[in-house]
Parts: C-alpha cells; structure tokens; sequence
C-alpha cells in the first residue's frame, strides 16, 4: 500500500469518480489512476468503486470506510509536513480559508490586511460558497479554516469556535410601503415576497424559527449566497431583502431602506473551524486570534482537547462574544 494509491482514491471522490478530472488535476495519466486503484484493491481484496463497464458509479460500503481512513492518514501527512515548515519556514506557508461571500466582503478584509502586512511571504487564499462547499473544502484539508455562520449540521467533523454574533436588517426600495414603517412585525414580513440567504431558511436558521413561532409560511422568491446580489434584486423590485446589517454599506445603499430586525430574528453566530488533528502553524494561531481576540492559542488548545462539539459549546457559554 503506498501514499500515492490513497491520494488517488481520494481525489477520484474529490472530482466525482471522474478519473480523467482526477488525472488531470493531478498531472498523470488516466490509465495510471485506474492501474493503481485496481492494486489496492487487489491488495485489500475489496472493492473500493462500483464499475459498470470502464467507468467508476459509486463508492462501495466498504470504500466509504477506506476512503475516510486515506482522507486521515493524507490529512496526518499534510500535518507532517506543516511542522517542519514550522521550524525551516515559521514566517513562510499558505493560508487557504473558505467562508462565504458576506464574511469575505463585509468581516475579513480588515484582518486580512493586517494579516498580510504581518506574514508577507504567506500566501492567502479565499474560497467563497454555501455552507454546504465550505464544509467540503474544509473536511477534506482543502481549506486551513472555515468561517461560517448557517448550516452548523454541515460541521460536525470540525473543531468550530465561536467568533462573534451578528443582527439582520430588513432592506426595502425607498417607496416601498414597509420604508416608513416603524416597529415592523413578523406578519408585516410575511406578508411580502422575499430575498435573502442560501440556507436562509433551513430548519435551524433564526429566520425560520421566527416565522414558525409566529405560525407564517414565508415566501422566499430569490436567494443567493452574496448580500450584494441580494441586494440588486431588492433594487429590482423582486422582494424584501433580510440580510446582515453589517452588509449594508452607508455609501453604497443610500438609494435603499435598512431597517434594523434585531427585534424579529435572534442573532446568529459566526464560527471559524478547522479539522481534527491538524496541525496549526504559529499564524494560523495568530490570523484566529485577529479575527476573534478571545480566541487566544491557549484557549484554542483547550478547546482542541475537549473534541467533543457539546464540551466546546459549553465552554463558551460565559464569554460575552462582540455582535456585529
């Protein structure tokens, strides 16, 4: 069994069992990947893929298990080689963090920047999507961190450490008639269309558990993972917008409406992840600690240690986090 045979049945599951995808970004040939598959597999004496003719279908019940334990091992060989990095390179490396359009725009470029400026020879790179790519990116080491907010289900293979709470607003056109209103209830919200947020209204998102408390059934037009396309359609006339207040730009949004809805939705919660086991150099210790001040190296071992996602949960119980 080699190293090279598991990154391989790894990155056929990363491209979907497309092992000329695979190849190519692997820079091999097709023939290769699929010779040394078949000598695991000989070896192991499973099947790891399903086939109907050349091409792979599925991953067997047993290939699930392999593959999970090839995505360790490669995850420890990474781990590996950032701790002797550590020592030859402690002010060089990569940073790769995945978040979405909203944290990217509007909560990171500020502690990107003093990041930067701090590690110079560090390369950064942002990978924006749905809590659901996020997730993907960040459980198979090819993203360091995860920030995000919705969808925390998608997490459970992750350390998450909360970071800060945020509010929404209500963003309308200035001749909408909720512009002028004051003390905007649930129903006045329900009674028009809306936009907002990919997973806006999952089961355990705080605008979901408005409306069901208030017995409504929401009708959701549009949504998108970017507050600016959001807030293009509102301009369009599509629908109300419900968005993170700190989305909303002074300068920019002067032609709209921000009505603060603090009142109507609980806050929400960003949290920033990373995989199990991994092996965190000193900036990556260092960017977590930028972007949430309470999230010190020490505090970040200790909630390493714990594993358990109720433990963490608990141990932050007490820390009054800054709301944004």
């Amino acid at each position: 069994m080699k190293l090279q045979q598991l990154r391989y049945i790894a990155e056929v599951v990363n491209h979907n069992l497309n092992v000329s995808a695979t190849a190519e970004n692997l820079y091999t040939s097709q023939p290769g990947i699929s010779k040394q598959v078949r000598m695991l597999e000989d070896e192991l004496g499973i099947q790891i893929f399903g086939r109907s003719g050349k091409h792979l279908t599925h991953v067997t019940p047993a290939g699930e298990q392999v593959i999970s334990i090839a995505n360790n091992i490669l995850g420890k060989v990474e781990s590996i080689k950032k701790v002797a990095e550590e020592y030859t390179k402690p002010d060089q490396g990569e940073l790769n963090i995945a978040t979405t359009d909203t944290q990217a725009r509007y909560a990171l470029p500020n502690i990107i920047r003093g990041f930067i400026d701090r590690y110079p020879k560090v390369n950064l790179h942002m990978h924006q999507g749905t809590p659901s790519q996020i997730s993907e990116l960040a459980a198979r080491g090819d993203a360091d961190f995860a920030i995000a907010t919705e969808g925390m289900h998608l997490y459970s293979d992750l350390i998450m450490l909360p970071c800060y709470h945020w509010n929404r607003s209500i963003v309308v056109n200035r001749d909408h008639p909720l512009a002028t209103r004051s003390n905007i209830t649930i129903e006045d919200l329900g009674r028009f269309p809306l936009v907002t947020y990919v997973f806006g209204f999952d089961r355990e998102s705080e605008i979901e558990k408005s409306f069901n408390r208030a017995g409504l059934e929401p009708r959701v037009v549009f949504s998108a993972t970017s507050a600016d396309v959001l807030k293009t359609y509102v301009r369009l006339g599509l629908g109300v917008g419900v968005i993170a207040s700190m989305a909303i730009d002074p300068n920019m949004d002067r032609d709209l409406v921000a009505i603060d809805a603090s009142h109507l939705f609980g806050h929400s919660t960003t949290k920033i992840g990373f995989r199990k086991g991994n092996f965190l150099r000193t900036y990556m210790y260092e960017f977590i600690e930028h972007f949430a001040p309470h999230l010190t190296k020490e505090v970040v071992e200790k909630a390493v240690a714990l594993r358990d996602p109720q433990l963490i949960e608990n141990m932050f119980a007490d820390i009054e986090l800054p709301v944004r």
